[in-house]
């Protein structure tokens, strides 16, 4: 049993998703970061799927009422157990009765917590993620607060050999490290790629140029649904409506106003504002990490770029399982 002391600003139980109801107004959702909390997961041995803890600015306090393998990833939450510093991106040890507090995030937005065998709440349309806003999935639909109980399910063989090798060795964590952000082929910071959107072309020479030469600037206008940014206005050849059309996480639509919104795993299933660009996949979880007021530059790939970048990453992925099935046995 995992104990909430505190519960933190907003401490959601996330996985991948809920593909396969968006016909129907749902929205996919999950993880912020699909990739960090992958990589959490790959760690203590679960599934991609297991269900993780997504911290938002301030973490939780959480304890554990049994021994358990425990990784994190994401921004700096400060984290400790026992007093001391606990180490992010590697599997660790924590002991039964133990106390995990994680601050107020000094650097980044959000961190992912992964616990060996998955937090154990219920499906919900073939997901344990939390969608708030219909109080669907998660632990009672909602964010976590205060007296909250958790349960995981069991290990798996991989947890349990490294939970003895750590004990073994009297050690609480692992001397390797998994960092998602250096797997595939890594932007430079400030930097997101993206290729040019369906409505691309709707979209006036200066604004064209704009959109890919400025220095975009994020707002407090942004949630788990997506982030706006402030910059030059972008403006269309010439006034033109557009009929709803599916969106995509990464996505990046322009309202009237002028200023970007880059969509999220919350966003809506359709949207009626004209699409002049969309993040490239790897590029994502950029946007979970920016603070309000800080600057980011998109940079023109074409499709088959952002492809591969996609399959680099899986290849580097598929590499790292390889490795950690070889030295934990």
């Amino acid at each position: 049993m995992i104990r909430v002391l505190k519960p933190g600003l907003l401490t959601t139980v996330q996985d991948l998703g809920r593909p396969g109801y968006q016909r129907f107004g749902v929205v996919v959702g999950g993880a912020l970061d699909a990739f960090a909390a992958r990589v959490a997961n790959l760690i203590v041995g679960n599934d991609d799927n297991a269900a993780v803890l997504e911290l938002a600015q301030t973490g939780p306090e959480l304890r554990f009422d049994r021994e358990a393998l425990i990784a994190w990833n994401g921004g700096d939450f400060g984290a400790t157990f026992g007093g001391q510093p606990l180490p992010r991106d590697r599997a660790v040890r924590v002991a039964a009765g133990e106390i995990v507090n994680f601050g107020v995030a000094r650097s980044g937005l959000r961190a992912w917590v992964a616990i060996a065998g998955g937090i154990d709440v219920p499906l919900v349309m073939g997901s344990r993620t939390t969608y708030r806003r219909a109080g669907l999935g998660g632990h009672q639909g909602r964010p976590l607060i205060g007296g909250d109980e958790l349960k995981s399910f069991a290990p798996g063989e991989r947890a349990g050999a490294l939970l003895a090798a750590l004990n073994a060795m009297g050690k609480r964590a692992t001397a390797w490290t998994v960092r998602p952000e250096t797997l595939g082929k890594p932007a430079p910071v400030g930097v997101v790629r993206a290729v040019r959107g369906p409505e691309w072309d709707w979209f006036g020479e200066d604004a064209q140029r704009d959109f890919f030469s400025a220095d975009w600037q994020t707002t407090k206008e942004a949630d788990r649904m997506g982030v706006r940014l402030q910059g030059p206005g972008l403006a269309l050849v010439k006034p033109r409506e557009m009929i709803s059309a599916a969106v995509n996480t990464g996505v990046v639509q322009v309202p009237p106003s002028g200023h970007p919104i880059v969509l999220l795993p919350s966003r809506q299933s359709v949207g009626g504002y004209p699409r002049i660009a969309a993040v490239a996949g790897v590029d994502i979880g950029r946007f979970t990490q920016l603070r309000p007021g800080e600057k980011v530059r998109f940079e023109k790939i074409p499709l088959p770029v952002a492809q591969e970048l996609w399959l680099a990453r899986e290849r580097d992925l598929n590499r790292v399982q390889l490795g950690l099935a070889r030295v934990t046995g």
